[in-house]
């Protein structure tokens, strides 16, 4: 397996780049631009985010606490560890033998494969300053890609080879086997990149740069292993868990609830949201800026955070909440109608990214809704280069984003973790990518700020 920071030849495309007294013609960065994207990175480099060294395992903390509840729920509060140093390789043969250990290892090898063999759509990224504002192409066949997995999985679930139920039932396992996932991965990447000479934007503090990630673009073949990670792995579990206690559900009762349909199409919708709009993703500051590291992409997609997201799941096939028919229409149209406004306003600001590119000719899957594109939109010509999109929602908010989660009652507080967990990496975010802005565009961030003063909910925050 050979591992590279980027594909060479066709697939690596270089940008122009003009003095910043030239008039701009689609996407390009003024030489003011480039040296404000060196002072950036200097300033990454000297500071810390998430709490600074001290604090940056806290996250990661997140998952231990799940395996120690694993024990408590799944093992009669069993401490699932080797017996002997003599039992440590046995052990671990145990653990690959393990059933719950193919699944997870199947699956994720499988979407792998299948990322590398089917052809998808080919789609410019933005310009990468580390990579001298050259961009890469990705290989968008996620769309393809989700049909293919459905279609295997229900032919394994009818044929009996493995049913749906089985993920549900072996919950904590999987969860265990996919944390020493997220850590092995993070830490291998980590060393890899240090060995290669790939490292970029270091703070010297291992620990910390394990959790921050230490490389940009790691890729296998044509597989982009960071695009791959943040869309393949951690929305198919999401999925599959709620579909899992949705069978479980219905071989117990006869019926699948309200609150379980809630959930399974919750993360199916985002699923193929992430399936049919890929080629939007290598627009975003995930792609382009963010390193592969625990906190981005091995912990959160890899590891057992996608499972503690659908921890709700895991109480529905047992416990049935029993809502009025009008709380039902009020959450059923609040999400739909956040999805709406999240699905659309995403993809109003990478299609606009993709037309200061040139780019005019969109991608058309399932479901395309109304008003994703805008037509002549407005924006603030930067004098970094780039431009701040001010048309369609992003007129009314700098960060539109839909939340939901609420749905499980009063029963236990533990399925609440999302909303709590993603209200609050989203305000961190928010604050993180907003000085991040006022530093690059400085007064032409104030003028946004201006026209468009509210962050995520207009006329409230």
């Amino acid at each position: 397996m050979h591992i590279t920071t980027h594909l060479p030849g066709n697939d690596l495309r270089l940008r122009s780049v003009v003095a910043s007294s030239q008039v701009p013609s689609g996407l390009v960065i003024s030489k003011e631009g480039q040296e404000r994207d060196r002072r950036l990175d200097g300033h990454e480099r000297l500071s810390y985010e998430f709490g600074g060294r001290r604090h940056h395992d806290w996250i990661p903390s997140l998952d231990v606490f799940n395996n120690l509840w694993n024990c408590l729920w799944f093992y009669d509060g069993r401490l699932e560890h080797p017996t002997s140093i003599d039992d440590i390789q046995p052990s671990l043969r145990r653990m690959w033998e393990d059933v719950r250990v193919k699944v997870y290892s199947g699956s994720s090898f499988f979407q792998l494969f299948l990322a590398q063999v089917i052809t998808g759509f080919q789609q410019e990224g933005l310009p990468v300053p580390s990579l001298g504002y050259k961009t890469l192409v990705y290989n968008c066949n996620g769309n393809l890609t989700l049909y293919v997995t459905l279609v295997t999985s229900a032919i394994l679930h009818t044929k009996g080879i493995f049913r749906s139920t089985g993920i549900i039932e072996n919950y904590g396992h999987l969860m265990t086997v996919s944390m020493i996932y997220g850590f092995g991965v993070s830490f291998g990447v980590y060393f890899w990149a240090v060995a290669t000479g790939n490292a970029m934007r270091m703070s010297g503090n291992t620990l910390y740069d394990v959790f921050m990630g230490a490389c940009l673009n790691p890729r296998i073949g044509r597989i982009d292993l960071k695009m791959w990670a943040e869309v393949r792995v951690p929305w198919l579990i999401e999925f599959y868990t709620a579909v899992s206690g949705g069978c479980q559900q219905y071989e117990k009762y006869g019926y699948v609830t309200p609150d379980m349909a809630f959930m399974i199409l919750a993360t199916g919708l985002y699923l193929n949201a992430c399936a049919k709009g890929e080629e939007c993703i290598p627009q975003t500051w995930d792609m382009y800026h963010e390193k592969w590291g625990f906190m981005s992409f091995s912990g959160i997609s890899l590891a057992s955070h996608s499972l503690t997201f659908i921890a709700s799941c895991i109480w529905h096939p047992t416990i049935r909440v029993q809502w009025s028919t009008p709380a039902y229409v009020l959450i059923y149209t609040a999400f739909l109608s956040a999805y709406y406004i999240w699905d659309t306003s995403m993809a109003q600001k990478s299609h606009f990214k993709m037309q200061t590119q040139g780019i005019t000719k969109f991608r058309k899957t399932f479901p395309q809704l109304p008003w994703n594109t805008i037509q002549n939109p407005t924006f603030i010509q930067t004098a970094h280069g780039n431009r701040l999109l001010m048309g369609g929602w992003w007129a009314y908010s700098r960060k539109p984003t839909g939340l939901w989660g609420a749905i499980i009652g009063r029963c236990s507080i533990i399925p609440y973790f999302y909303s709590v967990f993603f209200i609050v990496v989203l305000i961190h975010r928010c604050s993180r990518d907003f000085e991040r802005c006022s530093k690059k565009y400085e007064k032409d961030w104030d003028r946004h700020r201006e026209v468009v003063p509210y962050r995520f909910i207009p006329c409230v925050y």
